[in-house]
């Protein structure tokens, strides 16, 4: 994974040679294939490389909806089997499973991988032979970028809107608590960078002045030398574009150079309640924002009933929960409500069924525009005592905002 995000994509998209007849072969024919055996879907998740933790997480949630959906009678009175493989955090893997998933093991139903940088090639694939891409964690760019009308992202907002809640909130605070500059070092990733630059954008415009800015390849590991040059700069608020790995050494890097800036946000990493106090130190949480999709005291449709599943299938405590793993649940949901709308696997009818009404799921209430794009908002959640809380809009916050953030260590 050290090509640029444009040239691993365009290199997803070429692996396979994917003929031209391939689209013959739609989504309609896995309806056709009759009503006898189990209802096979084809998932790509990254159970080894870099987005492993989060597509574990995405595992768990999609084999809680099998395991609940089979419980009910599954879906159109037939069995629901989820068909994994793992794309060891590759798109170029992820785009060869789809194409097998659909030509050879003939499934009925795709739902999406964990990650922009998965997701787009991935659902590209699905395009080419008529199938619905229901998808849990690709919401950045690159992927509504292709104008695919059969992708459908299973969260609020766009991943490029999805920073805007912050910069939202700062505008909340009196004048004398906001702050003045910023320092953005960003992820080389289509998911994470671009939400960083979207929320520059718009600070820059209200007078927040830039200090420092830079994307780091994706094999980058130690981040120190990074922090080092930003912490020079004497940045009030630290902004960046991260996934799990490297949000986690921003805060090491940042806690050994003894550089504490007022507000740290960080896109990915500190919205995992049950990894990240563990990599950064329990210790060192307080304070940090990051942005949210789903907590697990939300009044969505089927959210209560999740949480109690989830925790006897897997133990633990509610408020540790990967959203990822509601994320995953919620395509299932979607995909039982529209084939039970439809009575029918026909891909086709999913498709044009999706793009009209609104579908509830633990994520929310859910409709997208003509490419998939979802048209809600995203919220704020922050790391206080030593938990994750929601903390604006006020509407839906279960804790009071803490700013500025406590020095490392309190």
């Amino acid at each position: 994974m050290t090509r640029t995000p444009a040239r691993r994509l365009a290199a997803a998209l070429l692996t396979g040679a994917f003929a031209a007849a391939a689209v013959a072969a739609s989504g309609s024919a896995a309806h056709a294939r009759g009503s006898a055996g189990p209802i096979k879907i084809g998932i790509s998740l990254s159970l080894s490389g870099d987005f492993s933790d989060s597509g574990k997480a995405a595992q768990r949630g999609y084999k809680l909806w099998q395991n609940v959906v089979n419980a009910h009678g599954g879906i159109l009175g037939r069995k629901v089997q989820l068909i994994v493989q793992d794309d060891t955090s590759s798109p170029t893997q992820a785009a060869t499973n789809y194409q097998t998933f659909i030509t050879k093991d003939k499934v009925d139903l795709v739902f999406g991988p964990f990650s922009t940088l998965l997701t787009a090639p991935s659902a590209s694939v699905a395009n080419r032979y008529g199938y619905a891409f229901i998808e849990p964690a690709g919401g950045g760019p690159a992927v509504f970028d292709e104008k695919l009308h059969n992708v459908f992202f299973t969260q609020p907002a766009p991943a490029l809107q999805s920073g805007d809640v912050f910069a939202k909130f700062l505008a909340t605070l009196p004048k004398s608590q906001r702050p003045t500059t910023a320092a953005y070092p960003s992820l080389d990733d289509p998911f994470a960078s671009p939400i960083a630059d979207h929320v520059r954008g718009i600070l820059e415009k209200r007078g927040v002045k830039t200090v420092y800015k830079t994307i780091y390849p994706s094999e980058t590991t130690d981040m120190t030398p990074i922090i080092q040059k930003a912490a020079s700069k004497h940045p009030q608020a630290i902004i960046g574009g991260t996934q799990n790995g490297d949000a986690y050494a921003q805060i090491k890097a940042m806690v050994q150079l003894k550089f504490s800036p007022k507000f740290v946000f960080l896109t990915n990493g500190p919205n995992d309640p049950a990894e990240f106090p563990s990599k950064v130190g329990p210790k060192n949480v307080n304070g940090i924002f990051s942005t949210g999709d789903w907590f697990p005291q939300e009044h969505s449709p089927g959210n209560a009933a999740f949480v109690k599943a989830y925790l006897a299938a897997y133990g633990g405590k509610s408020d540790t929960i990967d959203p990822t793993s509601a994320e995953a649940y919620a395509v299932g949901q979607v995909a039982q409500a529209v084939t039970k709308k439809i009575h029918s696997l026909d891909n086709k009818k999913i498709i044009a069924t999706l793009h009209t009404g609104s579908w509830p799921t633990v994520e929310g209430v859910l409709r997208w525009n003509s490419i998939g794009e979802p048209q809600g908002s995203d919220l704020l959640v922050e790391w206080i005592n030593g938990k994750l809380y929601p903390v604006f809009p006020a509407n839906i916050a279960l804790h009071k905002p803490v700013v500025p953030k406590p020095p490392w260590g309190g």
